[in-house]
């Protein structure tokens, strides 16, 4: 019978945290959620909260908000894993981009702690489309977007979390870097298109320049940081060639294929997301 384990996850309430969440819990092990809401409570901008949210835990899985890509992120992650060693940390598992090179540089800090790791690099979530930015303007049945060419082989937060929880309990995942992919390369215009086609809304498409694009949030009163995370995705990730590329690391690790964007369309389309109110 394998040991339980004490788990701090950080972003324990977010896409892929939850999940991962949950798993561990259905499994025994002793979790402990890694938010601000949460008691102890874990925040980024106050460093005093994350001994205490370390103590007693054996392994921790890191998610940083918005983006590892964001400036701060780099010394966020130099200052909580020089934290988790004095913690007595024993597992550390971070998500990463596929594709960032800022966020590379976060990766090498973990790979060089001394600590055992694993790290898992996702390409962009479907779940965007259902719980994140791109939600609203399915809603109202108008998206404009740039880069309206690029391809991308989105993957399912599920399969990241399974990739995730195996790569915490499993020593045969420590020093690995896994890029994780859905099986398919997909448009926006294609992406919307699947999404009108399950849900019987007529769902329009349209590609627009990146500057109107972020003129538009600017406008909205988006935060500054989402913006350039924004400008900085469209711009520097999406176009990276690396990230057209589909892998079989979610197939190496869980010995299944992963989930097909028209899959998590039908999903999204039962639990009514996309119904306009």
């Amino acid at each position: 019978m394998e040991n339980k384990s004490n788990i701090l996850v950080i972003g324990g309430t977010g896409k892929t945290g939850r999940k991962v969440v949950n798993r561990l819990k259905a499994s025994g092990h002793h979790v402990r959620i890694g938010s601000r809401s949460a008691s102890p409570s874990f925040d980024w901008n106050n460093p005093e909260t994350w001994t205490t949210a370390m103590q007693g835990m054996d392994k921790v899985y890191i998610t940083f908000q918005p983006d590892l890509a964001v400036p701060g992120a780099l010394e966020a992650i130099e200052a909580l894993i020089k934290k988790a060693k004095t913690c007595n940390i024993k597992k550390v598992v971070l998500l990463s981009g596929k594709g960032e090179r800022e966020a590379e540089l976060c990766e090498q800090v973990v790979i060089h702690s001394g600590i055992d790791y694993t790290i898992v690099r996702a390409s962009w979530f479907m779940q965007n489309f259902s719980e994140s930015f791109f939600l609203e303007p399915i809603l109202e049945g108008f998206v404009a977007l740039p880069q309206a060419e690029a391809r991308v082989p989105y993957v399912d937060t599920d399969d990241i979390a399974d990739v995730v929880v195996a790569s915490i309990l499993h020593k045969k995942h420590n020093e690995k870097i896994y890029q994780l992919t859905g099986p398919r390369l997909l448009t926006f215009k294609e992406v919307i298109q699947e999404i009108s086609d399950a849900t019987g809304r007529n769902i329009a498409f349209t590609p627009i320049s990146l500057s109107a694009y972020t003129k538009v949030m600017k406008q909205q009163g988006v935060p500054a940081d989402f913006v350039w995370l924004i400008e900085y995705l469209f711009s520097e990730v999406l176009t990276n060639p690396d990230n057209s590329e589909i892998t079989n690391d979610i197939q190496n690790v869980l010995g299944r294929n992963p989930k097909d964007f028209s899959e998590y369309v039908k999903e999204t389309v039962t639990a009514g997301v996309w119904n306009p109110k």
